[in-house]
C-alpha cells in the first residue's frame, strides 16, 4: 500500500502531491491519501521548525527558495512563498480533504486548495477562500462546511495525525509503502524502487 500522509501548508507537500500521482499511475499503484495537520506534528515531536523559523541563516534560507524554484519549474508548477499569511491554519482544508474523500473529490479539492495557496496567495483558513474552490468544483458549499464541522472528521483527522506520528513521522509530507517511511518529495525515486521491490 502507498500511503501519503500530507498537508496543504507545505509547498514541499505540494511538490510531492503533484509528482506522486504520475509516479502511482505509471506504476498501476493506488494512492491512500492520509490528511494530517503538520503544526500537530510539529508541535508533538518536531518543535525544532518553529526555532528555525525564530532564527533562520539567511545563505540557507535562500538556497532553499532557490532550491524550491528549481523543483517547481520541473514539475511545471508555479509556487510562490505567501508573503501574508504564513504558516496557514489548513484545518478546514484539510477536513475538507478527509469528507470529500468517499466522493472521490479528495485529490482535485487538495489540488485546488495547493493552487489557491501556493500559487495565488489565498489565504485558505478563510471560508469564503474554500467556498470558492467548492463552486470552482461543483462542490455544494452548505454541505461542504456541516462536512467539516462533523466530529468524526475532526476525529479522523486527529487520528491520522497521530498515527503518522506514532510511526515515525516528523513533517509533511511522509510516504509509506508498507512499513518503510520516506520523507519529502526528493524521495519519490526512493518510494519508486520500494514499490519495485514489492513486486
Amino acid at each position: 500500500m502507498l500511503e501519503f500522509f500530507f498537508d496543504c501548508s507545505s509547498p514541499w507537500t505540494y511538490l510531492a502531491f503533484h509528482n506522486i500521482q504520475t509516479m502511482a499511475a505509471e506504476h498501476k499503484e493506488p494512492i491512500h491519501w492520509r490528511p494530517v495537520l503538520v503544526g500537530g506534528i510539529f508541535n508533538s515531536v518536531n518543535p525544532s521548525v518553529y526555532a528555525m523559523r525564530e532564527n533562520p541563516v539567511p545563505a540557507k534560507m535562500a538556497y532553499m527558495y532557490k532550491d524550491l524554484q528549481d523543483w517547481a519549474r520541473v514539475a511545471g508548477l508555479k509556487i510562490i512563498m505567501p508573503p501574508k499569511v504564513f504558516p496557514v491554519n489548513s484545518v478546514k482544508a484539510m477536513r475538507g480533504c478527509i469528507w470529500l474523500e468517499p466522493q472521490g473529490k479528495l485529490p482535485a479539492f487538495a489540488r485546488a486548495v495547493f493552487e489557491a495557496y501556493w500559487a495565488r496567495e489565498e489565504d485558505i483558513s478563510q471560508d469564503a477562500v474554500l467556498l470558492a474552490i467548492c463552486q470552482q468544483l461543483g462542490i455544494d458549499g452548505n454541505a461542504f462546511l456541516s462536512g467539516i464541522a462533523q466530529a468524526d472528521i475532526k476525529q479522523q483527522l486527529k487520528a491520522n495525525t497521530e498515527e503518522v506520528i506514532a510511526r515515525g513521522g516528523f513533517g509533511s509530507p511522509t510516504i509509506f509503502v508498507g512499513d518503510d517511511m520516506y520523507f519529502g518529495n526528493d524521495r519519490l525515486s526512493l518510494v519508486k524502487q520500494a514499490l519495485l521491490r514489492q513486486r
